[in-house]
């Protein structure tokens, strides 16, 4: 398509700026929208997932459209690899925000195990507590499964009564609503009475 003789917008500018301007940013779109949607499979949602992929290609189409129109401005293809880095961090930036999905976290600590505990058990998190044996004797290892958007709440607590316990966290696809961090907190009593109660059985 011919360039308007009667534009106020120079041909250089557009071809130069402008067209590349659109590449990158369409680029820096799509490729965002696909880190999100792999994330959305990886979990499961078959809503989302189909969604985002059908705009993430929609908007690389129109993108790659005008690398074919201008294969001979090589600024363009330097805007189509730019958008493209931009976008994987873009996207990681906002997957992080979001912070989307389960996270299982575990915990060994042989110290404050009952105040570390009840704390959690106070702020609405469901854990499970077993006995091990480590390099330096008995221990006690917490498990307890929350959401992503939680888990430097969590890990404060974790840090509060034991600065030096070991944990780690890893992914959950799915768990069951029994073992999903509950919204009304527990009352100690009841997590003193399970305490007695499993040292009644030893």
């Amino acid at each position: 398509m011919p360039f308007p003789q009667d534009s106020i917008i120079k041909p250089e500018i557009f071809t130069y700026i402008i067209i590349p301007v659109l590449i990158f940013c369409a680029r820096v779109v799509d490729v965002s929208i696909g880190t999100l949607r792999i994330v959305y499979i990886s979990k499961g949602n078959r809503l989302m997932a189909p969604f985002l992929g059908f705009i993430e290609v929609l908007i690389w189409l129109m993108a790659i459209g005008q690398i074919v129109k201008h294969m001979d401005n090589i600024v363009c293809y330097f805007a189509f690899a730019g958008g493209f880095a931009t976008g994987n961090y873009v996207g990681m930036l906002i997957e992080h925000h979001l912070a989307l999905g389960l996270e299982i976290i575990r915990v060994i600590t042989r110290s404050n195990i009952e105040n570390m505990s009840a704390e959690l058990i106070d702020a609405g998190y469901g854990i499970s507590i077993v006995d091990g044996w480590g390099k330096a004797g008995p221990i006690k290892i917490i498990f307890s499964i929350i959401k992503r958007r939680d888990l430097k709440k969590v890990i404060s607590i974790i840090n509060k009564h034991n600065a030096k316990a070991f944990y780690t966290v890893e992914n959950v696809q799915m768990a069951s609503s029994s073992v999903l961090p509950m919204h009304t907190p527990l009352k100690r009593q009841y997590f003193w009475q399970m305490m007695k109660m499993d040292r009644k059985g030893k």
